[in-house]
């Protein structure tokens, strides 16, 4: 059983267990540890990024405290997207980097996630390592002095390295000259770099969502409320939208309609412009059990396949890596482009969707067609702590009678959330009616067998 790390890092209420400064800083020590004990004589450097969240500044000197006093150097570059640190990490050549975030969580939540040198996040059993070093006391041990402890230094041209980067993958051919964009930063880490990437390649940018201020992020707007960017798409004329989320891992878009246009869209695109110019590694396109049977379908249409991992980016990675993919991601707007970057970017997403659409000359609405979403229904169960759905009485027999019912038309999904005391619940097929019927009636089943109301 994990105890402290879920599917994507450490998360929680900031100032709550497990996101309290003792735990943030025995993450501190522990990962620091580790990389003294594997680099021996080897003087390491840990790169520390974060989100705009006001507990970002409380867990960023308690991480930093805990890195020092292992005799690890630390590298601060402030605010700045998730896989901005990523790409900073692995330029540098530092040995490992911890993004201060939450993601799409709300302000008064924050998490922590880690990178190894080369960019990646970490695996499972780095996670439980570290996990087994903060609560087995083995750490006590090692205690640096005087000029043993470790130093911090901070990085002032992290976001320009950033940007240069980020301009560097869209193609020298194209430009974004008379193409205006409605960019939604979700008041996070992206509002000082997603803005320049986009004008600096030409394009007229209408930006909303950029002004932080500790306690906005995510707050009604960004990919979890596209909502808002298809709303001012319509209001502003804008030929697409982007939303970000607030580390700056996810994309959604809005066409020049104002028709939102998720991940699934977004990567069935890309994968048929890798295909036809032969760049999509064995026409694979890898993507989680989440992804809707429509973006299958057009894989199939366009004679390459797609492969499916557990639900979060981490899993896409890991499957991209061992199969040798290069591109992958998530109906929520994880996109993972093996070519450019090591994780989700949402900024480099975008920029390639508008690669293709300038190369095309089409707009995003018809670029959109290439795929047909199969009706999806997702609903949330909360539950007082985290349940294992094949615990709840009953249950697993009511789930199978329902996929017999589906057939080979559709999919039932159930699943514990990995970051919270939540059951989630997806049902596709043809009929609209039949599967919220369906979803409902799982979702009453749990809440009634959990004691709780379903929502």
């Amino acid at each position: 059983m994990r105890r402290l790390f879920g599917t994507d890092g450490v998360r929680g209420v900031a100032n709550v267990y497990p996101m309290t400064t003792d735990i943030v800083m025995q993450i501190g020590r522990a990962v620091a540890f580790k990389l003294k004990d594997s680099r021996h004589q080897h003087q390491c450097r840990i790169v520390i990024g974060k989100d705009t969240r006001l507990s970002g500044y409380m867990i960023e000197n308690a991480l930093a405290a805990g890195i020092c006093s292992m005799g690890v150097n630390i590298l601060l570059v402030g605010p700045l997207p998730t896989p901005g640190i990523a790409f900073i990490t692995s330029s540098m050549r530092a040995d490992a980097g911890v993004v201060i975030s939450a993601s799409h969580n709300p302000f008064q939540d924050n998490g922590i996630k880690i990178f190894s040198s080369d960019g990646f996040k970490l695996p499972d059993r780095d996670e439980a390592e570290i996990e087994e070093l903060i609560f087995s006391r083995r750490m006590e041990a090692m205690q640096p002095v005087a000029e043993e402890i470790g130093r911090a230094a901070r990085i002032d041209d992290a976001r320009g390295r950033y940007i240069v980067h980020l301009k560097n993958t869209f193609p020298r051919q194209y430009t974004l000259d008379g193409v205006h964009i409605l960019l939604d930063c979700a008041n996070g880490a992206t509002y000082g770099v997603a803005p320049h990437v986009f004008e600096e390649l030409g394009a007229k940018v209408t930006a909303i969502g950029v002004d932080p201020d500790g306690t906005n992020i995510n707050d009604g707007c960004g990919a979890l409320h596209p909502e808002l960017v298809s709303a001012k798409v319509k209001e502003h004329g804008a030929d697409i939208g982007i939303a970000l989320d607030g580390d700056g891992d996810r994309l959604i878009v809005a066409d020049e309609k104002g028709n939102i246009v998720d991940g699934d869209h977004i990567m069935a695109i890309c994968a048929a412009d890798l295909i036809a110019r032969r760049k999509l590694r064995k026409k694979t396109l890898v993507a989680t059990v989440m992804s809707n049977l429509g973006l299958e379908r057009a894989m199939e249409a366009m004679e390459g396949r797609l492969v499916r991992t557990k639900v979060g980016d981490r899993y896409v990675v890991e499957e991209m890596r061992r199969g040798g993919f290069n591109l992958g991601g998530e109906q929520s707007g994880h996109l993972v482009f093996f070519d450019h970057n090591t994780t989700g970017d949402g900024i480099l997403a975008a920029l390639q969707l508008l690669a293709v659409m300038i190369k095309k000359g089409r707009p995003l609405s018809e670029l959109a067609g290439i795929m047909e979403s199969v009706p999806q229904v997702l609903k949330n169960v909360r539950t007082p702590e985290k349940v294992n759905p094949e615990d709840v009485d009953g249950f697993t027999a009511l789930l199978r009678r329902t996929e017999e019912k589906l057939g080979r038309s559709g999919r039932v999904l159930v699943r514990p959330s990995g970051t919270e005391p939540i059951i989630r619940v997806m049902v596709e097929g043809e009929d609209e009616a039949l599967i919220t019927a369906m979803a409902d009636e799982l979702c009453h089943h749990l809440a009634c067998n959990c004691g709780l109301s379903d929502g």
